[in-house]
């Protein structure tokens, strides 16, 4: 190979036709081409690297010293297969045979070893060089360390891997979309189920496995949510592959940027068919239980009739009591038997007050979900002061009113019945079955303290326990 340097250590370049013109630029003295060229190739911090055709490095530049410890005169003259792991030997017959062929080597990812013994990550480009007919007579070589990035590449190939494993073995059936709604991500899970493919459903495709019957509902509220950026959920049927239709609960949810702005958005649809079969069978069953429920009190208050003719008084008072609780049953069952909303309750169980009353009874307090036994034993405590309220109390005249008050704060649960402006009460004589309803059980059912007053202002009942023992989901 013919060089320009006859200088030992010093880089050799290829030979380059003589007379060019020198180069200059503003504040850097003019060179000639071949300085130039020297200049560039020991100042780059590639490895750049000149060598015969059976591996002698004839060249070694600066950024050559600083990738693999060796410097100049440690390299020019030996093999290069002094850089290349024993295992990794036949890579280089494999170059040479191409560069003989006349042809380029390109990016190269292998691993070369440093003056240490140490392996480094390259990437390694080797191209033919040519004398002046045309003969190949040697390569040059550029090699660049690249262990950050491969370091870089295989954790994120990881990465993904770690995501397409979770994301095609959760339950739900999962998609990404772009913060335009754009669908361009499906999980596996939804291929399977929809027998899709992506072009199929990529975009806005997935409304071809909606059900007629409500994918323009769906279509508008997802678009809501892409417009405002608020959390989607929503519930509907998707058709399988088999053709028929499941219910599914849906939901997603933005993902945004460091700069907080939507990003794209990640949904997930999870197949509630079953649960939802399962929640119909169970309100039939509830229902069905209430019906005979109701039946049963029909005959109970048939047979009190007909056990005590002639009172008709205790009849009444019985006739509301059993009514009283078909309507928290009634209320019960609405709600799965799990919790009411307080307020509701009290509606309920005052209706037939309210009819008669009006604006003499009023209530109010904050929104509070109350438990099944709660609702029972709070309801028929109301009933029977409503009740006496409307013979004896503060319903019973045009002047008297009743204010209903509950509160939960601190963890306890207070709530209070107050009469005003009706005739002079007074404690009753003995204690009834009324008076067991309204304190007794309160106290044995809600752990709770529950006093009845006759004060000259009107009767008053004040119940408070712990919040745990009436709100719903608080244990």
């Amino acid at each position: 190979m013919k060089e320009v340097s006859d200088s030992p250590g010093k880089t050799p370049v290829s030979a380059t036709p003589s007379g060019a013109p020198p180069s200059s630029a503003a504040g850097m003295p003019a060179l000639s081409s071949e300085a130039l060229l020297a200049a560039v190739v020991e100042n780059s911090d590639d490895a750049i690297i000149a060598k015969t055709l059976d591996s002698v490095v004839m060249s070694w530049n600066k950024g050559a010293e600083r990738l693999f410890g060796w410097t100049a005169d440690e390299m020019i003259g030996q093999s290069i297969r002094r850089l290349i792991p024993d295992e990794r030997q036949a890579e280089e017959d494999a170059i040479l045979l191409q560069i003989l062929d006349g042809k380029r080597v390109s990016a190269l990812h292998t691993v070369r070893l440093r003056k240490t013994g140490a392996p480094v990550r390259v990437s390694v480009t080797v191209s033919p060089v040519r004398d002046e007919s045309g003969t190949i007579i040697g390569a040059s070589k550029i090699a660049r360390d690249v262990g950050a990035l491969e370091t870089a590449r295989q954790q994120l190939a990881e990465s993904e891997k770690r995501f397409k494993m979770l994301a095609d073995n959760i339950s739900q059936l999962a998609w990404i979309a772009d913060k335009e709604g754009w669908k361009f991500w499906y999980n596996q899970r939804w291929f399977d189920y929809t027998g899709t493919t992506l072009d199929e459903m990529k975009g806005w495709g997935w409304e071809k496995v909606h059900h007629p019957d409500h994918v323009d509902r769906v279509v508008k509220r997802l678009k809501h949510s892409w417009d405002t950026g608020e959390i989607w959920e929503d519930t509907f049927p998707l058709r399988g592959r088999d053709g028929q239709f499941r219910w599914f609960l849906s939901r997603a949810s933005p993902i945004r940027d460091e700069a907080g702005e939507i990003a794209c958005w990640f949904g997930t649809n999870t197949d509630i068919n079953d649960q939802r079969a399962q929640a119909e069978s169970i309100e039939t069953l509830l229902n069905e239980v209430n019906h005979r429920s109701k039946n049963m009190l029909t005959l109970i208050q048939s047979l009190a009739r007909r056990s005590a003719p002639g009172n008709d008084e205790f009849l009444k008072r019985f006739v509301r009591r059993l009514d009283a609780l078909a309507a928290n049953q009634d209320l019960l069952v609405r709600r799965a038997w799990t919790s009411i909303s307080l307020r509701e309750l009290i509606a309920a169980q005052l209706s037939f007050a309210l009819d008669i009353a009006e604006s003499k009874l009023a209530y109010d307090g904050p929104e509070i979900e109350i438990s099944a036994r709660a609702a029972e034993t709070l309801g028929m405590a109301l009933h029977e002061l409503a009740t006496n309220a409307l013979k004896y109390g503060a319903l019973s005249n045009v002047k008297g009113h009743v204010r209903v008050s509950w509160d939960n704060s601190d963890g306890m649960f207070t709530i209070r019945w107050q009469e005003f402006g009706g005739p002079p009460v007074s404690e009753p004589a003995r204690v009834g079955f009324g008076t067991s309803v309204i304190c007794d059980i309160p106290r044995a059912a809600l752990d709770a303290e529950s006093e009845l007053e006759f004060a000259s202002m009107g009767a008053s009942w004040h119940l408070t326990c712990a919040s745990q023992s009436v709100v719903s989901g608080i244990v």
